[in-house]
């Protein structure tokens, strides 16, 4: 079960492969389709091994992708803190 997801701006991205090359998990590959500009995107090959580190996120110079963790833990932890911040 995936504890996490990627988002992908495909347009904003120039295939540079960080993304792809610094995935611990293995998630992503360039794609064979290109965008506007002629530039191969990343996608989700295998899904369902994503954590959610973020990472890809991390390593793009463009800010075309994104990692975030889905799982029920973390949005509880989530909400806890917006509560937290609130009542600051």
């Amino acid at each position: 079960m995936a504890r996490g997801s990627v988002s992908i701006v495909v347009e904003r991205c120039k295939a540079c492969g960080f993304c792809v090359e610094f995935c611990p998990s293995k998630v992503l590959a360039l794609s064979s389709a290109f965008n506007s500009k002629g530039y191969h995107p990343p996608h989700a090959v295998n899904l369902e091994k994503c954590s959610g580190c973020d990472l890809c996120g991390m390593y793009c110079p463009d800010f075309a992708i994104h990692g975030y963790r889905t799982d029920k833990t973390a949005a509880a932890a989530i909400e806890a803190k917006t509560e937290a911040d609130d009542a600051r």
